[in-house]
């Protein structure tokens, strides 16, 4: 697709966020744009009109894109998919992460194919907005219910958000019928779209253990906690590869660069139901590192140190 401009520790990670017409999606993307965290975040969407960007952060704005003070950016994607994700990677400063937003009716999976297609670009997941308030009606719309599940089947992670909005009942009755077709696709509940940018950021998720500590539990205040190890051996690809096939389901989000006995530096990466083990560009500079998030009362620490080998 393009010449490749990366950092030399890992593929550029990008996570397609769908869901349907006023799921969130639009407040999510904002909550990235505004706390990058000292990350370069691009945001593609069809239409940044509707982002809400705090006039002061913004530093230059053109007729398809518009550049922040803290270096993230959002530009319209314009028909031309390719072309937008073109123009970012060749971006004089690279980017750390890269955010697409998916149309209200599209299928989330069809747009997240392209960073399968190209080596430079590493699929971070597909994460799925619903609205509690209104996704029942429109799941009895025979004319709506076929494009909504499709982009549930679709979602490495569920966010149920507008949770506020709905009484006791019917938020049950919301988990029951997201039960009956997405199988073991984590789901959780969100207010505004407020989720640990952890669980949809990959480079976030690997700065958890920036502190070096060998295992942390590093509580969120909205429920989440996150596990991280420094194993130092060589592991067996076939054992990293049933691990991640038999994720257990407290582990919503993983990230690693470890040495296997097939690729010498790998990545693994696993996001709500899917996992990955490949060969990492280069050595990362940080060493051997493993980051897991999950609901808190949930992540199976006892499990991840035995699978990686890291003490109490």
């Amino acid at each position: 697709m393009h010449a490749s401009v990366l950092s030399p520790r890992a593929r550029l990670p990008l996570t397609v966020i769908g869901g349907f017409l006023g799921a969130g999606k639009t407040t999510l993307l904002n909550r990235l744009l505004q706390q990058s965290r000292g990350r370069r975040h691009a945001v593609l969407v069809n239409d940044f009109g509707s982002i809400n960007v705090d006039a002061a952060l913004i530093a230059e704005k053109s007729g398809d894109a518009i550049a922040l003070t803290n270096g993230c950016a959002c530009c319209s994607i314009g028909g031309d998919l390719t072309a937008a994700l073109i123009r970012v990677l060749e971006a004089p400063l690279p980017f750390d992460e890269i955010f697409i937003e998916a149309s209200g009716v599209s299928d989330p999976w069809k747009i997240a194919q392209v960073a399968l297609a190209d080596s430079a670009l590493g699929l971070n997941g597909v994460i799925v907005l619903v609205d509690a308030s209104a996704c029942l009606l429109h799941a009895a719309d025979p004319l709506l219910a076929d494009s909504l599940e499709r982009q549930l089947r679709s979602a490495d992670i569920i966010v149920v958000n507008k949770i506020d909005q709905v009484e006791a009942a019917e938020r049950e009755r919301v988990h029951q019928w997201l039960a009956t077709f997405t199988n073991r696709t984590p789901c959780f509940e969100a207010t505004h779209a407020d989720v640990p940018i952890e669980l949809i950021s990959g480079g976030a998720l690997s700065e958890i253990d920036d502190r070096d500590e060998p295992s942390g539990a590093h509580d969120h205040a909205n429920g989440f906690s996150t596990w991280s190890g420094r194993p130092e051996r060589v592991f067996p690809a076939s054992e990293l590869r049933a691990f991640l096939r038999d994720m257990p389901t407290g582990v919503l989000r993983l990230k690693g660069f470890i040495r296997t006995d097939e690729h010498g530096w790998a990545e693994l990466q696993f996001s709500g139901r899917h996992g990955s083990l490949r060969r990492a560009i280069t050595e990362p500079a940080t060493g051997p590192a493993v980051v897991a998030i999950g609901l808190t009362d949930q992540l199976p620490r006892q499990l991840l140190e035995a699978v990686f080998g890291v003490a109490a």
